[in-house]
């Protein structure tokens, strides 16, 4: 068995902590992960994990070959990309995460654009509404949208967006607009619950952080419905700017209460800390970052 094979899947296995989600990440059968780990402690003479049917740990001497078994490949790595140079052309495969709204209304148009241009690479697109863990699902790069945890991953910021109030111009020709936060009690809400989920909105005011408590007239747990009731004249919903930039420049939707909305939150790009990005990684990171930001940035916000 090729060697380099086994040092590639015993990373992988140390990384996910299990053979099953490294065989995930690989793309490889359970049985193949683990022939290459046998014969890989065939080759050393012993075990570099110890495996029972609930755990996987492990043992000293895999935690000591861990570190240059890491070091060959990033070298090998390095002498490929050397040898081939700056034009080599991305290849391979990229698997990428996002939540499900960001990766229906922003996303998938870049990666599409991404692999009109990169015809050598292919791209799995997993929508999520939960942050996945990137090692251990064997995932190269997520759209994380929020302040983040101290982590092992880099992260690249490629904008903001912020939380905001919209209606139609008929409801607010009907209705009139509000004024105040408190002048929400009086309108029709159409609360999406991944953004209300105590049925209170959350705004600025004098820089201090307060809430007003809401009765919502309709409740949707997904985005794009909530967005459609409001543009049909049911009320004013609670939205992140992304997700009514064309409607808004067509004046489909129109925004309320600007002056008290949250602050923005970034919107990052995030991979595994490497020494070396994959070609195909930094091709796509450099492809759609400029993308990203002119698809979030659309309020004429400042740079944050």
């Amino acid at each position: 068995m090729d060697r380099l094979h086994e040092l590639e899947v015993f990373v992988a296995v140390a990384d996910a902590g299990s053979f099953a989600r490294a065989g995930t990440r690989l793309r490889l059968s359970p049985p193949a992960v683990t022939r290459a780990i046998s014969a890989l402690e065939q080759r050393l003479g012993a075990r570099v994990f110890n495996r029972t049917t609930r755990s996987l740990t492990i043992t000293d001497v895999g935690q000591r070959f861990l570190e240059s078994a890491r070091r060959i490949l990033s070298d090998l790595d390095a002498a490929e990309k050397e040898a081939v140079g700056e034009t080599a052309v991305p290849n391979g495969h990229l698997t990428l995460t996002a939540s499900v709204t960001f990766g229906r209304a922003v996303l998938m148009p870049v990666v599409c654009a991404f692999l009109d241009k990169h015809p050598r690479v292919t791209v799995s697109v997993l929508l999520l509404d939960r942050v996945a863990n990137l090692v251990e699902e064997g995932i190269d790069l997520a759209v994380r949208i929020g302040s983040l945890p101290d982590s092992n991953l880099i992260a690249k910021k490629v904008g903001t967006v912020r939380r905001i109030l919209v209606a139609s111009p008929d409801y607010l020709a009907r209705r009139g607009a509000p004024k105040i936060p408190a002048d929400l009690r009086l309108h029709s809400i159409v609360a999406f619950t991944g953004l209300m989920p105590n049925r209170e909105w959350r705004f600025l005011e004098e820089k201090n952080g307060r809430s007003v408590s809401l009765a919502p007239r309709l409740e949707i747990n997904d985005a794009f419905s909530s967005i459609a009731a409001a543009e049909m004249g049911e009320g004013i919903t609670v939205t992140l700017s992304y997700m009514v930039a064309e409607k808004i420049r067509n004046g489909q939707l129109l925004t309320v209460l600007d002056n008290f909305a949250p602050a923005p939150v970034p919107v990052h790009l995030v991979y595994p800390e490497n020494r070396l990005i994959s070609g195909k990684l930094k091709a796509f990171v450099d492809f759609a970052a400029p993308r990203l930001r002119a698809a979030v940035d659309i309020l004429g916000l400042p740079p944050t």
